[in-house]
């Protein structure tokens, strides 16, 4: 049983992204020139940087994110175990963000006592 009806959503937002294209399109143009950028490059392969996408689309929270970068992450081979290593990655990075947060949280409660 599946969260959500992802290849639906995938094309609702492929939809709505052309109704945003539309009204703003250098907004998309921009977006499309970045997305691309270190394609153009060539020092990461597809795959490894459709595995990173799909770990920070975890980390941003973006369910657009996810619905396409999981299937291009398949698309460009990458095994579900891979996947599933790039989400640990997501996960460790989360963690390690709210730790060196949490010294920042601490950080400002001694100046408060002040």
């Amino acid at each position: 049983m599946s969260m959500m009806d992802w290849d639906a959503y995938r094309k609702q937002l492929m939809a709505g992204i052309g109704d945003l294209k539309q009204l703003s399109p250098d907004t998309v143009a921009g977006y499309v020139t970045a997305s691309g950028a270190g394609a153009k490059t060539n020092h990461l392969d597809a795959k490894t940087r459709e595995l990173i996408s799909l770990a920070v689309a975890v980390t941003t929270r973006c369910d657009g994110c996810i619905a396409v970068h999981s299937k291009e992450a398949l698309k460009q081979g990458a095994t579900r175990e891979q996947i599933a290593e790039a989400l640990g990655v997501a996960v460790a990075m989360n963690a390690g963000a709210a730790l060196v947060y949490s010294t920042r949280a601490l950080d400002a409660l001694g100046q408060a006592d002040e």
